[in-house]
């Protein structure tokens, strides 16, 4: 690869299933120049997330599908090398949809300037990014959290659930983890101050909640669904909040998504089940980040990153969300 040439992965058909290398088209192409109110960014950190696999495919959702034949979407950091966009300069490293690429040109839309001497630069792709807004107003705004109350989240070992768990602690909570295997759950117990972990690959998640959460779950805060979330919704307490932030289990069926059987237990709990979006907060970014980085600061929170390098394995790296190998933030070094 020379300067003067631009990999990118484009979206080549819609995945039925799981995603695989097929359903992209990996091409070189000359690098362009930016235009008017345009700006050319060099990649240097992308974002892997399980919503990726959402924006794939056809139909209605919270965000347009990427179109066939389009770069793959991605939010990610680099640092603009041109610019003619009075906002952005030479030098400054941005945050914003970057693309599975080596370089974005275009119009900055929704880009910010971010400061890579306050942290590492993955750590604006998680705790300092979308996925710290993610936690902090999922839990705060949708799972609305009370001391001394029993909080579950899934996926707990997962870029999400291990600072919302971690802020749910910080709130006074009692915090219970399902994560998969043991390693991830001593994590989250003897890193992270969980209270307690349940290993959905060796136990059963009833069993396992009934021990961690005796007096039962006030917030459930779920990014898995199907069988797990079946779990949790028969141990509400009265007025639970449950947070449907994701459902990973759910991404890559072949058959109609797998809904509750017990969403009764909502009725007879008089209990709550919303869906959370972390566009809808766009407005209070700036506060939620500003709370987020003096938790890091005091050493209240911790941020892992699980980065993996090189562009051109982009479709086996983020494969690595729907097995569970990665631990923490999925990150590819560009």
């Amino acid at each position: 690869m020379t300067a003067q040439t631009n990999r990118r992965f484009l979206l080549a058909k819609r995945p039925f299933g799981a995603v695989s290398r097929e359903d992209f088209n990996f091409e070189h192409v000359p690098l362009s120049e930016p235009g008017e109110g345009q700006v050319q960014v060099k990649n240097l950190y992308l974002s892997l997330d399980p919503a990726m696999r959402g924006w794939m495919n056809e139909g209605k959702s919270y965000i347009p599908p990427v179109g066939l034949g389009q770069v793959m979407r991605a939010l990610g950091v680099g640092e603009v090398i041109a610019s003619k966009h009075p906002g952005f300069a030479i030098g400054d490293y941005v945050n914003g949809a970057l693309g599975v690429q080596d370089y974005f040109v275009g119009e900055p839309q929704g880009f910010y300037k971010i400061d890579p001497k306050l942290a590492p630069l993955p750590r604006y792709l998680s705790a300092l990014g979308m996925t710290g807004m993610t936690a902090y107003f999922a839990l705060l705004e949708v799972g609305a959290p009370k001391a001394g109350e029993t909080v579950v989240l899934s996926g707990a070992a997962g870029a999400v659930g291990s600072i919302a768990g971690q802020i749910a602690k910080l709130k006074g909570c009692r915090v219970v983890g399902i994560a998969g295997g043991a390693e991830k759950c001593s994590y989250l117990v003897n890193e992270l101050g969980f209270d307690g972990g349940i290993d959905y690959k060796t136990e059963d998640v009833l069993e396992g909640l009934k021990r961690e959460c005796p007096k039962g779950v006030d917030v459930f805060f779920d990014n898995v669904g199907g069988d797990i979330l079946d779990a949790v919704l028969s141990r509400l307490n009265f007025k639970a909040r449950v947070v449907i932030c994701g459902a990973i289990s759910q991404y890559n069926n072949k058959q109609a998504v797998k809904g509750p059987a017990n969403y009764l237990s909502l009725l007879v709990n008089r209990a709550r089940m919303e869906g959370f979006v972390v566009m809808d907060h766009a407005a209070n970014y700036s506060k939620a980040a500003q709370e987020i980085a003096g938790w890091l600061a005091m050493g209240k929170l911790k941020s892992k990153e699980d980065v993996v390098e090189g562009l051109e394995a982009f479709p086996e790296t983020l494969l690595k969300l729907f097995s569970g190998e990665n631990f923490g933030k999925l990150v590819l070094k560009v």
